[in-house]
């Protein structure tokens, strides 16, 4: 069964939302049959590069709220966070565009290093004090330290055409199935869950997934001994 992720590095939501789903995705019985892709999705697609603001001017300015009020919201943001078991600055974050960082995540999953360079890429954002928008060279750092070569890491960067039309295939693809927002979990073509939900709605989704898969459908006769093969005990012995 596969599970797509939309989601954003700058969205505290998606951030918080993997968490929660990797808690029911421990619990569920079949995980180890569970594959999980990440999509890219941009909260703030026309951002240019060097635009890069603190978060509570942000909010501020797209929200129309007062500075009380996005201070506010960004402490039960780290409330929230805390409950999940994670770490969240709620001061002195800043806010940029996240294309890059898509960009590269669509490199290590050629790899095979997407989730451990997603979740150094949220903690890095969330968590710590240095900026995640105004240095290439911290991006490659991320990079190495999710066991991609960090030469390879860095010729991507400076390549603003390097796997963009990948990230623009994912954003196009979540207009279709209709997110809006992130996160945005799509399991097995089937069934979407948005939001950050709770665990147990998370729970719920991958067994009602899981158990609705269609039967795989044989060719040829669905009978053992039809044909020679090889089972648990044993290959069939070649006939005369």
């Amino acid at each position: 069964m596969r599970v797509e992720i939309w989601s954003d590095i700058a969205c505290p939501w998606c951030y918080v939302g993997k968490a929660r789903f990797e808690k029911a995705l421990r619990d569920f019985p079949y995980r180890d049959e569970v594959e999980v892709v990440h999509r890219s999705f941009e909260l703030d697609p026309g951002r240019a590069k060097g635009d890069i603001q603190p978060v509570i001017t942000m909010l501020t300015k797209k929200y129309g709220m007062s500075a009380a009020q996005a201070e506010a919201g960004e402490d039960n943001l780290g409330a929230q966070a805390a409950a999940e078991g994670l770490d969240y600055r709620t001061r002195g974050r800043d806010h940029g565009s996240t294309f890059d960082m898509h960009r590269l995540l669509h490199f290590a999953r050629e790899q095979g290093s997407q989730e451990q360079l997603l979740d150094l890429l949220y903690r890095a954002n969330f968590a710590e004090e240095r900026s995640v928008f105004d240095d290439d060279e911290r991006l490659v750092e991320l990079a190495s330290a999710a066991g991609l070569d960090a030469e390879a890491a860095r010729a991507v960067l400076a390549d603003p055409g390097a796997y963009a039309d990948g990230v623009r295939a994912d954003e196009r693809e979540a207009a279709q199935l209709g997110a809006s927002g992130v996160p945005f979990f799509v399991l097995d073509r089937k069934y979407g869950v948005s939001g950050a939900q709770p665990a147990e709605v998370f729970a719920q989704a991958l067994t009602q997934a899981y158990g609705e898969r269609a039967p795989l459908k044989t060719v040829g006769g669905g009978d053992a001994d039809a044909a020679d093969a090889c089972g648990p005990d044993g290959c069939a012995v070649p006939r005369r």
